[in-house]
């Protein structure tokens, strides 16, 4: 698995941001993708040197669609933990 292909996009949510404060990052990931394959994913890509990584599986919300219903896809979210010398400029908008 490419490195490029295990983090999808990154979360920009309010609890995200918050979390940025401290230090860590949340990414959207491949859900086949192993803590070890996200750090070295992170540490590839932005040139970083994480400390740790929290992975979640998000289950999918019910929705309603007129009489139809259903559910929004599940997915998995990476939490990665940076030495507070260390920041990602793509979340910093540089």
């Amino acid at each position: 698995m490419l490195y490029e292909d295990i983090l999808l996009a990154p979360v920009l949510s309010e609890k995200a941001n918050l979390l940025r404060e401290e230090g860590k990052y949340v990414f959207k990931v491949d859900p086949a993708a192993t803590k070890i394959q996200i750090k070295e994913a992170v540490r590839r890509l932005f040139n970083v040197h994480p400390i740790a990584c929290t992975v979640m599986v998000v289950g999918g919300k019910p929705k309603r669609q007129r009489s139809r219903s259903g559910y929004t896809s599940t997915w998995k979210k990476a939490i990665v933990r940076l030495p507070k010398d260390e920041k990602i400029s793509l979340f910093e908008g540089v």
